[in-house]
């Protein structure tokens, strides 16, 4: 997905207690953002990697981030009732070490098999889930409120430097010396849980570095001196009793729609992208070698983002969001019917256009919706389960016309979001007319 928080686009001013200086505070939080896109991003790494391991199919592959993105859904609300309970500090802190429960699990999975490698992806996925909710708001009160836009922008882009580093970071020390594929008619029992487990080892020590990386982040986080936010409205929620239904406006609905497919469709390229590479007629890369252009797929949304900021000071929301949709689409497209060195750039060049799509829908469908953008958000952040959904339509498509004519499903994600930046671009123009 888009590894920028969904929170951190939330508009809201939290109240916060009397000034002190925030750089060590700040830091920490930036680290945290960091982390996170380091964490979600390895996932792209260790899919192809288990799915050598466990001879896996697609589908059976893709269940990683079925799990991973799964957990954003049924623990996103949870984990603003807990906030709420227990403060943001607090919930900050117990993300943190949730999420390092979720890293240590991959020692025992190592040895244990494929099945608690899916549970310790969905508590990583929790503990995620939990700091993102906690953390976001910190960092608009740690500095003057006219400046909480920088320091948000800031964070992000620490956010997508763990996002482009953790692929080929993940290359290095997992994919060097990649898994042999099991001949199950050679190897069987416990010949072959022996080997399984000899070859899942690659991932025991990288993961406990970042379990202990969690667990220091959390001592950091439990000490440092923060200021005590007084209110619930960056907290995800959804209409309750006596609440009337925030669905009813049709542009939060198109756009939870856009954000459940543009997530859909980041995340599923991510995760095939090193057996795209793989493939003869593609580009014949080891998994090592192909996690490296993986770090390119997800670095180009990093410099996108700085060069949208500066295009969408001078045009429409609707307009870039719909030209970059249909480059996409063009791109996946010449990756699908292509070969060579042509499909494989062009796949990784979505990555660049990619960038401004998850901030740009998510200001849209909350615009003018006024004392209902809590619950705006909360629907928009669950619609984040799109990144465990389509990866997992691309992986039976996979299984049944081939790997390349998958990518097919990521471009009819690409084609609603362009829809939808025509009709908001359509939107807006009416309301200057009208002005």
């Amino acid at each position: 997905m888009d590894q920028s928080s969904p929170a951190a686009h939330a508009p809201y001013a939290p109240i916060a207690s009397a000034q002190q200086s925030h750089a060590f505070p700040l830091t920490v939080i930036t680290i945290l953002f960091f982390m996170w896109g380091l964490l979600t991003s390895m996932n792209d790494v260790l899919i192809p990697h288990l799915k050598a391991i466990y001879t896996l199919n697609y589908v059976q592959a893709m269940l990683v981030q079925f799990c991973f993105f799964g957990a954003y859904f049924i623990v996103s609300l949870p984990a603003g009732m807990l906030i709420r309970r227990i403060g943001y500090k607090r919930g900050a802190v117990t993300g943190l070490v949730v999420a390092a429960v979720g890293c240590a699990l991959f020692y025992p999975a190592a040895m244990s098999g494929y099945g608690l490698f899916l549970f310790a992806f969905f508590v990583l996925a929790a503990g995620i889930t939990v700091l993102q909710v906690a953390a976001n708001p910190f960092v608009t009160v740690l500095g003057p409120p006219a400046q909480a836009s920088s320091r948000l922008t800031l964070t992000q882009a620490f956010n997508s430097l763990g996002t482009t580093i953790a692929p080929a970071l993940g290359g290095m020390l997992i994919l060097t010396q990649g898994p042999a594929i099991v001949d199950a008619a050679k190897l069987a029992g416990t010949e072959l849980l022996a080997h399984r487990a000899q070859e899942a080892a690659a991932v025991q020590g990288p993961y406990l570095a970042l379990a202990g990386a969690l667990l220091a982040l959390a001592v950091l986080f439990a000490v440092v001196r923060l200021p005590t936010i007084t209110h619930d409205d960056g907290l995800p929620e959804l209409a309750g009793e006596g609440k009337p239904s925030v669905l009813k406006h049709r542009h939060l609905l198109l756009g939870a729609i856009g954000i459940f497919l543009y997530v859909g469709a980041e995340v599923s390229i991510g995760s095939f992208l090193i057996n795209f590479l793989g493939e003869a007629r593609i580009a014949g890369l080891s998994h090592g070698d192909a996690a490296k252009y993986v770090s390119y797929y997800w670095g180009g949304a990093m410099v996108g983002r700085f060069v949208g900021f500066v295009v969408m000071r001078r045009v429409s929301p609707g307009k870039a969001l719909a030209f970059n949709a249909a480059a996409t689409i063009v791109l996946v497209l010449i990756a699908v019917l292509g070969q060579g060195q042509v499909a494989m750039w062009a796949l990784i060049a979505v990555g660049l256009f990619n960038s401004i799509m998850f901030p740009t829908i998510f200001s849209m469908a909350l615009h003018k919706l006024g004392a209902q953008t809590g619950q705006g958000s909360g629907v928009l952040c669950m619609a984040i389960v799109g990144g465990a959904i389509v990866p997992f339509a691309q992986g039976f498509m996979a299984d049944t016309v081939g790997l390349q004519l998958s990518f097919l499903v990521p471009a009819a994600c690409y084609l609603f979001i362009l829809y939808f930046g025509i009709r908001y671009a359509a939107m807006y123009a009416d309301n200057v007319s009208a002005a």
